[in-house]
């Protein structure tokens, strides 16, 4: 099963069309569409679920939600998907961005709880040149590159200022991410490319994962 060019062709008509009577015109080719996607990407997690101890598969909603928005153009002009681990144990999600000309892969910790993003400061804190170690591994640095984030404009709350590791520790998110070609999609391989870029991750999510559910000590949390 591949994705069908069809898919971009609709979210470029979308882009330039984007009304409730426009969408409501084409709302069975919408339909097929979406049901493709749902299929191609509930494939790829009934595959590869036990190697990455996922959760579930989620293609988000077309819909935006424009109640508090001064933005109320009705629809996305994008598809969404995200695979869910299973927690409290395993950490880390993936996400994959379809829209023309800006697709990307994703992986890592979005908006991680308050007390998560604590805990991953306070082991770069013990310890950062493991996890710095860890996080640019040669593997993951030829598939990603380095690990990217929205950051603090200084050292959090608690931490000594000036700290070795403040590139790190001013982190809020810890993500990697990488642009994916349109021709990629639709190719007979993109199942292979996802799963293999995001099979090189694995080691990084599961330390993450061991930091977050064991105390300063090591002591296991679950």
């Amino acid at each position: 099963m591949n994705l069908e060019p069809q898919l971009f062709n609709f979210l470029n008509q979308l882009k330039n069309n984007n009304n409730r009577n426009w969408f409501k015109s084409n709302k069975d080719e919408f339909d097929a569409i979406n049901k493709q996607v749902k299929a191609y990407f509930q494939s790829v997690y009934e595959a590869e679920k036990l190697v990455f101890n996922w959760d579930k598969c989620k293609v988000f909603r077309i819909y935006r939600d424009v109640r508090f928005s001064k933005n109320k153009i009705p629809y996305k002009t994008h598809f969404g998907i995200s695979f869910h681990r299973l927690k409290p144990k395993f950490r880390g999600g993936f996400y994959i961005h379809l829209e023309p000309n800006n697709s990307f892969i994703a992986a890592g910790f979005w908006n991680p709880h308050k007390d998560d993003l604590l805990r991953i400061r306070k082991e770069i804190e013990l310890d950062h040149e493991f996890f710095r170690s860890q996080i640019t591994k040669a593997k993951v640095h030829k598939y990603w590159g380095a690990i990217k984030g929205d950051k603090l404009k200084t050292t959090p709350k608690g931490f000594e200022k000036g700290h070795v590791a403040n590139d790190l520790l001013q982190f809020k998110q810890y993500i990697y991410s990488k642009k994916i070609e349109d021709k990629e999609i639709f190719s007979q391989d993109f199942d292979a490319l996802l799963i293999e870029h995001f099979k090189s991750l694995l080691p990084v999510l599961d330390y993450f994962g061991d930091v977050l559910t064991t105390d300063l000590n090591g002591e296991s949390l679950i």
